[in-house]
Parts: structure tokens; C-alpha cells; sequence
């Protein structure tokens, strides 16, 4: 799924305009980035949790010449999954049905 897909998925589920479905999924992403700048942790409930790692300096090798680069220290984006996505993903048939997935059961 790419994020146009997942733009396109929220219009449909929310009935909105495609632009406002686009400006909610851009929202959530920019919290998501600015968090993990700050440091901070995200969390979302039955979904997993963002999270910033440190990596330590170390010697890499340019695969071309074989010469020594120093790779310096940096944070890296990490995502770990619930257990209850990883039960969902593994057993699809035990997957919760969504609730605004179906606008016409809501009637």
C-alpha cells in the first residue's frame, strides 16, 4: 500500500473529500517525524510503537574500492509491532472486523 492508497482508503472509509483525507494522513506522519526528532516515543494502542534507536560510530567499507570509511554515530526510526498486529497478521481470520470499514452496517 502506498500512502496515495492509503489516502485514497481513508476518503473512502471517512467520506471526505480526497484533499481532506490527504491533509489528516500528512498530519499524522508530521507528528510521528517530529516526535521521533525530539526523542520521544510513540505508542498507538493494538497497532505498535515508534521509537528512535542509537547506532554507535563504527568502520564501514566503500564496497567499490574496499577503502576504510568511518561511518559516524546516528538515531535510526524503529517500529515495533503489538502483539495483538502480530496475532491479527498471522491469523487474519481472527482479525476484529472494523467498525467505520462499513458505512452501510452503521445503518
Amino acid at each position: 500500500m502506498t500512502k496515495a492508497d492509503l489516502i485514497e482508503e481513508v476518503s473512502r472509509v471517512v467520506e471526505m473529500t480526497r484533499k481532506e483525507a490527504e491533509v489528516i494522513v500528512e498530519a499524522i506522519f508530521a507528528s510521528i517525524v517530529r516526535a521521533l526528532r525530539t526523542g520521544d516515543k510513540i505508542e498507538i494502542r493494538g497497532f505498535g510503537s515508534f521509537r528512535t534507536r542509537q547506532r554507535q560510530p563504527r568502520v564501514g567499507r566503500n564496497p567499490k574500492t574496499g577503502a576504510r570509511v568511518e561511518v559516524p554515530a546516528k538515531k535510526i526510526p524503529y517500529f515495533k509491532p503489538s502483539k495483538e498486529l502480530k496475532d491479527i497478521v498471522n491469523n487474519p481470520s481472527a482479525a476484529p472486523a472494523p467498525a467505520a470499514a462499513d458505512p452501510a452496517a452503521a445503518n
